[in-house]
């Protein structure tokens, strides 16, 4: 009998100064108009919740969450290429989340690239729900691509 493989364990914490090589590193080969180290950097400087998923003593992916004024925004939330498809970015984001509520939010709101239907799903099966459109919000090979801006309420029912 063959047994299936199992997945390696995963744990999520804060991102560090040494982790800003490998998040780079992901996010250079996850979008073609990525997110410099230097701006990660300045997230982690800000004080922002910054959070990896340590996979093997590896950052298989990572999220950033800004909390203000009542408010949490997902600036970022990205899983290295070859780790998709495993949860990964459901772990991340559930994470996310109940780091928001911790911060006593009332609502969390994000933007995401139209064309990106697999975060769609994720965000939609967590609750969230398109409420605006960004025209010409993100960087793309030929102009502009919109955003969709997406919230959840997080008071109340988790």
């Amino acid at each position: 009998m063959i047994m299936p493989m199992q997945e390696p364990p995963v744990f999520i914490r804060a991102m560090s100064h040494e982790d800003l090589a490998q998040v780079s590193d992901i996010e250079r080969r996850s979008y073609e108009f990525p997110w410099s180290h230097g701006v990660f950097r300045d997230c982690l400087l800000a004080g922002y919740q910054c959070i990896v998923l340590d996979r093997e003593d590896s950052v298989a992916g990572y999220g950033i969450l800004s909390v203000a004024a009542g408010e949490a925004h997902i600036l970022n939330l990205c899983v290295e290429p070859a780790h998709r498809a495993h949860g990964y970015g459901e772990l991340l984001l559930d994470e996310i989340l109940a780091r928001a509520r911790e911060a006593e939010v009332e609502e969390i709101f994000l933007e995401v690239r139209p064309s990106n239907e697999t975060a769609i799903a994720l965000y939609r099966k967590k609750g969230f729900h398109q409420i605006a459109n960004r025209a010409q919000y993100y960087q793309a090979s030929h102009g502009r691509e919109d955003a969709a801006v997406l919230s959840k309420k997080l008071t109340g029912s988790y």
